[in-house]
């Protein structure tokens, strides 16, 4: 299997350096917006085509990093120190001595592709003079793209060095990218000199067409003719559709074009020569509904011929797929952190757990986890009687977890340093079941909270105890075998809305619940 085991990137849109390694099988890339998710594929989108045409669309000045240009013009602006932006992907052993040389920011003997955006060094004279006048002006247009393997041969688009395909769903719909996705397809499964084959094929029945069915209609036209296009605009390839049950795929709904274009490029290849070897997949959870989501990554999961690299914002493709594959990312930091460490029992419970948002989770600076929806509804307020402020503009985010779940949390938390805090119940044995159980995990960045009293075993007995008359108030009439409290113990949920409804401010905030929320918002 032909794989790309690592990634470097140099001066590449938002990265001013950033490489991770690659998964021969599954890669997760997850962070928020504008973390470089979508730049990652496209870094790895541009060497494997190896296209000049495709660096022009996009723009150099789009692709070397920001904050490199505008260093270089805030400095003495010599010509040798011209920012350079490169990308690498280290690949597997390919058995390709093409492939294999020192031609790598690291001068070390492997296989490779490097795609480099660099002055021309030809045209040096007419960029010095740029650079030594007064205007702030980057010369952009005296830049080139070179593709080159780590042997040092260049290379480009007719050559390819492992067959890739690109799955944007964020483009369904559009008729460039449907047209160049089928054209893609089309290329990975052709063979040999059966792609020359078809082209000639189809242009001659065009010219046929003409010759034929127009020619009785021509001899009516004076002077001029009927004929049909047949240039590099509309042929064999931009003129392919992708058929399911006689229906054209461009008629298909949104949702169904993602799932088509998926299972297309996830399908094991009968033939070898048609097979797949990197599949680039953009949020595949867009326009999908619950049921064709559980479909498509049972699809994923079963595909083991190919490397896949896939960004997505979904918790179900996250946690379901493996959460040891996952590669996050930060808007607010250079260098990925990986999952690969997290215990194997505890990747496998999100792979089978209810969707607890789990990469809400991973995202998150601050989390408060919660045992139930009593504590998570009432939470927010809770948080602003007790620090005068929104959670939000605390970046500080509430997950309801369950009690069995919260060490499984604390160990991704323990890997991301994401600063934690528990609130549990002490279930009548404080010791037992909020100190002893997380002995390991608490410090600096996690800390468990409960009621001490052992008494004050659950949410609902301290929110009785401490605030009796409005719970009397609200709960009293009517009752006849049940006390409040026990009102309230079997139903947790509707009482914890009644107290939200009759306002937060008019309740005392338990104190071990003061306390962690004091502790997470330092």
């Amino acid at each position: 299997m032909r794989t790309i085991s690592r990634i470097k990137l140099h001066n590449f849109k938002r990265f001013r350096g950033f490489e991770v390694p690659l998964d021969e099988r599954l890669n997760i890339l997850v962070g928020e917006n504008e973390s470089g998710k979508s730049s990652i594929l496209t870094a790895i989108n541009l060497v494997l085509s190896g296209s000049r045409s495709q660096v022009e669309k996009i723009g150099i000045e789009r692709l070397l990093n920001s904050q490199a240009t505008e260093e270089f013009l805030t400095s003495e602006k010599k010509y040798e120190d011209l920012p350079v932006t490169y990308v690498e992907l280290w690949l597997n052993e390919q058995n390709n001595f093409e492939l294999r040389g020192k031609n790598n920011s690291e001068d070390i003997e492997c296989d490779g592709l490097r795609m480099e955006c660099s002055p021309i060094d030809a045209l040096s004279g007419e960029i010095k003079e740029i650079l030594e006048s007064d205007d702030i002006n980057f010369p952009y247009e005296y830049y080139a793209v070179t593709f080159s393997t780590f042997q040092g041969d260049q290379y480009s688009g007719y050559k390819k060095y492992l067959k890739h395909i690109v799955i944007d769903t964020a483009l369904i719909g559009n008729d460039y990218a449907i047209r160049e996705y089928i054209g893609g397809m089309y290329e990975n499964y052709v063979e040999g000199p059966e792609k020359h084959k078809h082209q000639n094929e189809y242009r001659k029945s065009k010219n046929d067409f003409r010759d034929t069915a127009l020619a009785a209609l021509n001899e009516r036209v004076q002077g001029y003719s009927f004929s049909v296009k047949n240039d590099v605009k509309t042929n064999l390839r931009t003129d392919l559709t992708i058929v399911e049950n006689n229906i054209d795929i461009d008629n298909k709904g949104k949702g169904k074009q993602c799932f088509i274009k998926t299972e297309f490029a996830l399908r094991r290849a009968e033939n070898p020569a048609s097979k797949i070897d990197v599949a680039l997949i953009e949020e595949p959870e867009n326009h999908l509904s619950h049921i064709n989501m559980k479909k498509l990554i049972e699809m994923i999961g079963n595909s083991e011929d190919k490397q896949l690299i896939i960004a997505t914002h979904s918790n179900m493709i996250s946690a379901r797929l493996d959460l040891r594959k996952t590669i996050l990312l930060h808007s607010s930091a250079q260098n990925p952190l990986l999952l690969n460490g997290l215990p194997e029992d505890t990747a496998k419970f999100f792979m089978k757990a209810p969707n607890h948002g789990v990469l809400d989770f991973v995202l998150s600076k601050k989390v408060i986890l919660v045992e139930g929806d009593a504590e998570f509804m009432l939470m927010e307020g809770f948080f602003q009687v007790v620090t005068g402020r929104s959670m939000e503009s605390a970046n500080i985010h509430v997950i309801s977890v369950g009690g069995t779940s919260f060490k499984r949390y604390l160990d991704i938390a323990s890997i991301l340093s994401v600063k934690v805090v528990v609130i549990r119940d002490n279930d009548k044995n404080y010791d037992a079941n909020s100190v002893q159980p997380y002995d390991g995990y608490q410090g600096e960045h996690i800390r468990i909270f409960s009621d001490t009293d052992n008494d004050r075993y659950t949410f609902e007995v301290c929110m009785y105890a401490d605030n009796k008359d409005v719970c009397d108030q609200l709960f009293a009439e009517g009752r006849r075998t049940l006390s409040v409290q026990d009102y309230m113990l079997n139903n947790k949920t509707e009482a914890a809305f009644s107290l939200l409804e009759h306002g937060v401010d008019n309740l005392i905030v338990p104190q071990y619940i003061r306390d962690a929320i004091t502790w997470i918002n330092a």
